[in-house]
């Protein structure tokens, strides 16, 4: 049985809206609550692999259980990331490349070992272990990227998220009226939908005089997950309309 979300267009807001979330839950974490960087990689780190054992034990697949997984990846993504590049002090470049390095031999052993890809079914649970590394390291890597944007480009948060929504804006267009294979534009823009979460989620929480809309990390997290929980029930309810459908 298949255990991971359709990829629809309700799929795409659902993450958009979890890596945002993420993004402003990782940083009530670390500097809100003051935890720090490294402490608060643990936790959700250690939230993660919680969630990611339920979700790998499950027979089938469960909404709420995937979308949980789904945030604890972003906000374990977005404390891993800002613990390299600030702790660590690889800074957002060196940080990126070896994410970078990182996913694609993900997705190699992927392809080698199960001879496949694919993101639409998912049945075994070797298939959704690499699915679900993928998922963390681009995530993570999104964050990387995105806080480049913001702070790095000159592009500010508003710019950085309009460029990178630019960019998926060309994979919704690619993927209508171009053969490039689907899986390759399902793994590019999800890598793309992390730094415009980190770079929105940014624009949301930050100061008025720093570019941002000034709501909070509170606040931001507040709303999103409100926003996010509201999503996975219409989502959940179109699937059981959809199967009596069938029936």
């Amino acid at each position: 049985m298949n255990k991971v979300a359709t990829i629809t267009l309700s799929f795409w807001i659902m993450k958009i809206c979890a890596t945002t979330l993420g993004e402003t839950a990782g940083d009530l974490f670390s500097m809100t609550l003051k935890i720090g960087y490294g402490l608060s990689s643990m936790i959700l780190i250690s939230l993660f692999f919680i969630s990611l054992f339920a979700q790998l034990k499950s027979k089938k697949f469960h909404p709420l259980l995937y979308w949980t997984v789904i945030l604890t990846t972003s906000t374990a993504g977005t404390t891993m990331s800002d613990f390299m590049d600030r702790t660590l002090g690889l800074g957002y470049a060196t940080g990126s490349l070896i994410l970078i390095s990182c996913l694609i031999f993900i997705l190699i052993i992927w392809k080698f070992s199960e001879k496949t890809l694919s993101v639409n079914h998912i049945e075994t649970t070797r298939q959704e272990f690499f699915y679900w590394l993928a998922i963390l390291f681009s995530n993570t890597l999104g964050t990387a990227f995105g806080d480049f944007l913001a702070d790095n480009s000159g592009l500010g948060f508003l710019g950085g998220a309009a460029l990178v929504g630019s960019f998926l804006g060309f994979m919704v267009l690619a993927h209508y009226f171009t053969h490039i294979n689907q899986v390759l534009l399902f793994w590019i823009a999800f890598v793309l939908t992390r730094p415009f979460g980190a770079t929105f989620g940014d624009l949301l929480t930050k100061p008025i005089e720093k570019g941002g809309f000034n709501f909070g990390t509170t606040g931001s997290s507040a709303v999103l997950a409100v926003l996010l929980i509201t999503m996975m029930v219409y989502a959940h309810q179109k699937n059981i309309r959809q199967l009596a459908i069938k029936i």
